[in-house]
C-alpha cells in the first residue's frame, strides 16, 4: 500500500503541492488528472523519491520513503518512474536499453525478458535498431519497456502515451494495463487523456492548485460529476439551470455532458446553433442557451443560425448531484 500522508512542496517560495493525503492498494490502477501546472509531475517525482518534501510523509509497504537525501542513487528501488524525458541511451541499440539493468548471469533469460518487453511495446523488429534513429513516439516506447523490466511493485507513470501515434496507442495501452492486472502492479497514470482515465484506471485523483480536490471511483467520478473543473478534465460540460425546466425549480445546476443532451423539435427549449464541429460519427454543436453556450452532439450537421429544440432525460435531471 501506498500512503501519502500531509505532503507539501514548494520549489522555492512558490508552492506546488499543499498538504495532498491518499492511499492506494497494491494492485489498484489510478489516474492522476488536474490541469497543466497542478502539479501532477511533481507529486510522481516526490513518490519516487526524486523530490526531497518540506512537510508530510510517504510510506509503501510500510516502508518510509525518505527521499533524495537519504539516498546514494535517488529513486525507489521497487518502484519505477516513467517520465516525459525517457532517459535512454541514444547509443545503444532498443535491447540494450532495455535489457540495460537485468542480469546478465543467465543470458538467455535475459533475452526471453527483453522479446517478452519488446511484444508488450510492439517494437520486436527494433531491436537492433540504435535509439538514435528511433522517432519520439518509438523511444517512449522504448521507455516504457525499460520500466517495466526489473517487475515494478508500483509503476509511476506521466503522459505516457503522450508521443504515440493515435492508431497505435490504443493497442499499446491495452497490452500495458492487461500486463500490469496479470502481474498485480500498482500504477499511477498522470495524463490528460479521457480513455487512459476512463478505460484502465479503477480510481482518479483530481488535483487543483497543489490540492487534492476529489478521489474516488473513476466510472462514479464521471458518470455523476458534483464538481465543474472534475468534470471538465473528461471533456466539454455544461451548467445546466434546473429553472429551464420546470418553475418549481430553485436555481440550483447540474452538470450534463454533451452527449445526454439531444435534439428534440417538441421541446420548449431552444438553442440558436453558433458553430458545428465535424467529430466523425457526430458533430459537436455549439449553441446559445438562455444567453450561455452550450454543447451538444448530434448526427447531423446543424448550421448557424438556425433555432433546435434540446431535450434532456428526466434520468439525468434525477441522478445528477445538484451544484
Amino acid at each position: 500500500m501506498l500512503i501519502v500522508h500531509n505532503v507539501s512542496f514548494a520549489y522555492d517560495t512558490q508552492p506546488v503541492l499543499k498538504n495532498v493525503s491518499f492511499t492506494i492498494k497494491k494492485g489498484e490502477h489510478i489516474a492522476l488528472i488536474g490541469a497543466s501546472g497542478c502539479g501532477k509531475s511533481t507529486l510522481l517525482k516526490i513518490i519516487y523519491g526524486l523530490l526531497h518534501i518540506q512537510e508530510g510523509e510517504l510510506s509503501w509497504n510500510n516502508t518510509k520513503i525518505l527521499g533524495p537525501l537519504f539516498s546514494l542513487v535517488p529513486g525507489e528501488e521497487n518502484m519505477k518512474y516513467l517520465s516525459q524525458g525517457f532517459e535512454l541511451q541514444s547509443y545503444r541499440t532498443v535491447a540494450e536499453n532495455i535489457g540495460q539493468y537485468l542480469s546478465s548471469f543467465e543470458p538467455e533469460l535475459k533475452e526471453n525478458r527483453i522479446q517478452e518487453l519488446l511484444e508488450i511495446v510492439e517494437m520486436t523488429h527494433f531491436s537492433d535498431i540504435k535509439v538514435e534513429n528511433l522517432s519520439g513516439g518509438q523511444k517512449q516506447r522504448v521507455a516504457l519497456a525499460k520500466a517495466l523490466a526489473k517487475r515494478p511493485e508500483l509503476l509511476l507513470l506521466d503522459e505516457p502515451f503522450g508521443n504515440i501515434d493515435n492508431f497505435r496507442r490504443s493497442s499499446l495501452r491495452r497490452n500495458l494495463y492487461r500486463y500490469l492486472k496479470r502481474n498485480k502492479i500498482t500504477s499511477i497514470t498522470a495524463t490528460h487523456d479521457k480513455t487512459d482515465i476512463l478505460s484502465f484506471t479503477d480510481q482518479a485523483i483530481v488535483i487543483h492548485k497543489g490540492e487534492i480536490l476529489i478521489k474516488e471511483n473513476t466510472t462514479i467520478l464521471y458518470q455523476n460529476p458534483n464538481n465543474y473543473y472534475a468534470a471538465s478534465l473528461f471533456g466539454e460540460i455544461n451548467k445546466i439551470r434546473l429553472s429551464l425546466f420546470s418553475t418549481t425549480h430553485t436555481e440550483e445546476v447540474i452538470l450534463v455532458y454533451p452527449h445526454e443532451i439531444k435534439v428534440d423539435s417538441d421541446s420548449v427549449l431552444k438553442v440558436r446553433v453558433k458553430n458545428a464541429y465535424f467529430n466523425g460519427d457526430y458533430y459537436l454543436i455549439e449553441g446559445i442557451l438562455d444567453s450561455t453556450i452550450i454543447f451538444f452532439n448530434h448526427h447531423n450537421i446543424l448550421t448557424p443560425p438556425e433555432i433546435v429544440g434540446i431535450t434532456i432525460s428526466d434520468e439525468i435531471i434525477k441522478k445528477r448531484q445538484r451544484i
